[in-house]
């Protein structure tokens, strides 16, 4: 019984949360704070007196996914859903695109690039307003989404590669190989340019982003004929507890084969974020924020805070119920006390992310024994 509820609930989450994960917890505050030294004189100042709001609330959204509904479409766009490259007769306005797609059709694929413009205009509002709050708030979540708009799986429904037999991918390429090397990547980017039309802008990120998905997949796929699995996987000491993971040699070799794509997005979607925020503030008027240069702005987070909290108590318990399936692995599945872990010490936001990782582990766990099985019970039948 214990199995069938939890893998009910593998199943959900792999299917309806999976795909959120975007650039992740080291990629996204790097972005926004960044960013913030490509702005000009005018509003640099404002803006680097609260780097640490934008660099901590970089990670909001994905954050809020679990809290709030229809959070998860505002993150990507299955353009290949709709056809292929150069997408001509794809509407670009949402009214256009409602008419010929419906709404729901939408929201099930993806709004990325409106959600972007509609964030754009608030962000608008609130420098017209001199609404400080509402300035910081919205402009840590638009650079996020601006930031997924440069991932190029998320611009596919194989957001994971989950179509072409290559699970993992969509991690392995956006918070894995930034991880290892994003340190070394040349941060001088120049400064933010004016944007005159949003929503053309955003869907010419989206567009360049879907044009480098041949190459994210398939060199993933040629490298993993040259790489025996022991060799393309390893493991990982992370708190004393051995992590299965892609190997470091996989890594470096898929890196160096995609010829600096993940640098040239990651900054990309630095100058981007930077180019909106100053292309917001112009459109508004340039508001003087140097009258709040010294002014670090405190936000009161304790409404969001309590949402997210009574979601992480609806589903503790997802706690026990790990724990007894993984004693049905009889202490064979070896991320068991490093999620378990985890799962304790994890501040209540990160709760959620940490049990999802744990159960679709625990389903890949399970799918490989289950494989090991049936292997075993072939070469018996085989013998008799």
């Amino acid at each position: 019984m214990v199995k069938k509820i939890a893998f009910s609930l593998i199943v959900f989450f792999s299917t309806s949360i999976q795909r959120v994960f975007s650039w992740g917890f080291w990629a996204h505050p790097r972005i926004n704070r960044m960013a913030v030294f490509c702005l000009p004189e005018g509003m640099f100042a404002f803006y680097k007196v609260n780097i640490e709001f934008l660099t901590r609330h970089a990670v909001k959204p994905d954050e809020r996914r679990y809290a709030v509904d229809f959070e998860a479409p505002r993150h990507y766009i299955d353009l290949d859903h709709y056809g292929s490259l150069p997408f001509k007769d794809f509407p670009r306005k949402w009214e256009d695109a409602v008419k010929k797609y419906s709404e729901d059709t939408l929201m099930a694929y993806g709004i990325v690039p409106w959600h972007v413009q509609r964030e754009y205009y608030r962000l608008v509002k609130a420098f017209k307003n001199k609404d400080l709050e509402n300035i910081l708030k919205i402009s840590a979540e638009i650079g996020h989404y601006i930031a997924d708009a440069h991932v190029p799986l998320h611009t596919s429904e194989n957001y994971n590669g989950q179509l072409t037999g290559q699970r993992g991918i969509h991690g392995f390429w956006e918070s894995r190989l930034p991880e290892l090397f994003g340190e070394n990547y040349d941060y001088f980017i120049g400064q933010a340019y004016y944007i005159k039309n949003p929503l053309e802008e955003i869907w010419k990120v989206v567009i360049e982003s879907h044009s480098a998905l041949d190459s994210v997949l398939g060199f993933e796929r040629e490298l993993t004929k040259q790489f025996p699995e022991d060799v393309k996987y390893g493991y990982e000491n992370r708190n004393n507890v051995l992590v299965r993971t892609y190997s470091q040699s996989f890594a470096k070799a898929y890196h160096e084969k995609l010829a600096g794509q993940v640098e040239r997005r990651l900054c990309l979607s630095i100058w981007r974020v930077s180019s909106f925020w100053y292309s917001a503030w112009v459109d508004a008027g340039q508001p003087n924020l140097d009258e709040f240069a010294s002014q670090k702005i405190e936000i009161n987070e304790e409404r969001f805070d309590k949402i997210l909290k009574n979601f992480i108590d609806r589903e503790a318990h997802l706690i026990p119920i790990l724990e007894q399936f993984w004693g049905c692995c009889h202490g064979e599945a070896p991320n068991y006390a490093f999620y378990l872990d985890r799962i304790q010490k994890a501040h209540f936001w990160e709760k959620p992310y940490v049990l999802i990782e744990s159960l679709l582990f625990t389903q890949s766990f399970q799918e490989k024994q289950h494989c090991v099985y049936q292997a075993n019970r072939n070469y018996k039948k085989q013998q008799h």
